[in-house]
């Protein structure tokens, strides 16, 4: 299947802008991760602590009806998700609101009184301390750290160092992007986003190494050809494959996005954004790190 015909994009020429652009998304990206580390972005209970109950109603409840419920017991602050198939809540309440061990009680407690005609049964209750989530969020900082570390190895193995330094900068550029994305929506940061971005990771790897592959068997093909050129043709031979490859995964992480409801909701949107950043990052950053190596590496040898 051949989305577009044959193309002949100067991808190369367009490295300044995309590499200014890029920049900026990595350097709000970096403060994101900072931010996390201290622990003062919008931290899900995995993170930070709190309480997590999702209860099952024999009738509707409206989160605004639900949240007026709780405002009256000084439980304004609390994350409510409705889960509309059996008529499920979930409540959240960060470690700030209530000790932890009582809030659970407290929740029950305001919605037996608040909405007494309305009988439920609690589903599944949780309670992460402070101290757990601290270690969680380091945790995850370094998991994402070694993953990074893993795709240097995997790709100077299976290519070439600069291959494999094109690469992890473009997967952390992509992993940055989507810190990026949800410091700026002030979208909340708990274990499911970290899932969705090493899962994207994983998907901007594969995305890269089809690229590279063509670059690879080009570069062996047309020795005499600059590198600007031997990339630019590289990346427009593959660049339908590209494209349906990720219009399909992003038509997938789409429809668990509008479709999949509120529990999943953060992780789909991550999805779809790191589709689109994968995309972008295989063809404007990682192509055009190594073709400036490898072009100032023959100088070099000249």
């Amino acid at each position: 299947m051949e989305l577009i015909g044959k193309t002949k994009i100067d991808f190369m020429g367009m490295k300044k802008i995309s590499f200014i652009i890029s920049g900026i998304i990595s350097i709000i990206g970096i403060i994101g991760i900072i931010q996390i580390g201290r622990g003062a972005a919008n931290m899900g209970i995995d993170f930070s602590g709190g309480t997590s109950v999702q209860l099952k109603f024999s009738q509707p409840v409206g989160i605004e009806q639900a949240r007026a419920a709780l405002a009256k017991h000084n439980l304004a602050e609390a994350n409510l998700q409705e889960i509309k198939e059996g008529n499920k809540l979930l409540v959240k309440v960060g470690k700030t609101t209530l000790a932890t061990g009582k809030a659970a009680d407290t929740i029950v407690d305001v919605f037996t009184k608040e909405i007494p005609g309305n009988s439920f049964t609690v589903e599944s209750s949780t309670e992460i301390g402070p101290s757990i989530g601290d270690k969680l969020r380091k945790d995850t900082l370094v998991a994402v750290a070694i993953s990074l570390l893993g795709i240097i190895l995997y790709i100077a193995w299976r290519f070439d160092f600069r291959f494999g330094i094109g690469a992890t900068l473009a997967t952390l550029h992509d992993v940055l992007a989507m810190f990026a994305v949800f410091l700026i929506l002030n979208r909340e940061v708990n274990l499911l986003f970290i899932t969705a971005v090493l899962t994207i990771a994983g998907y901007s790897l594969t995305d890269t190494v089809v690229v590279f592959d063509r670059i690879r068997e080009n570069l062996h093909k047309n020795l005499k050809e600059s590198m600007p050129t031997i990339f630019n043709k590289s990346i427009n031979e593959v660049l339908s494959r590209t494209i349906i490859t990720s219009l399909t995964t992003f038509i997938a992480a789409m429809s668990l996005f509008l479709f999949g409801g509120d529990v999943i909701h953060d992780f789909a949107f991550a999805l779809v954004i790191g589709v689109v950043v994968g995309t972008y990052s295989s063809i404007f950053v990682a192509s055009p790190i190594v073709a400036l190596w490898e072009e100032r590496a023959g100088q070099g040898k000249a």
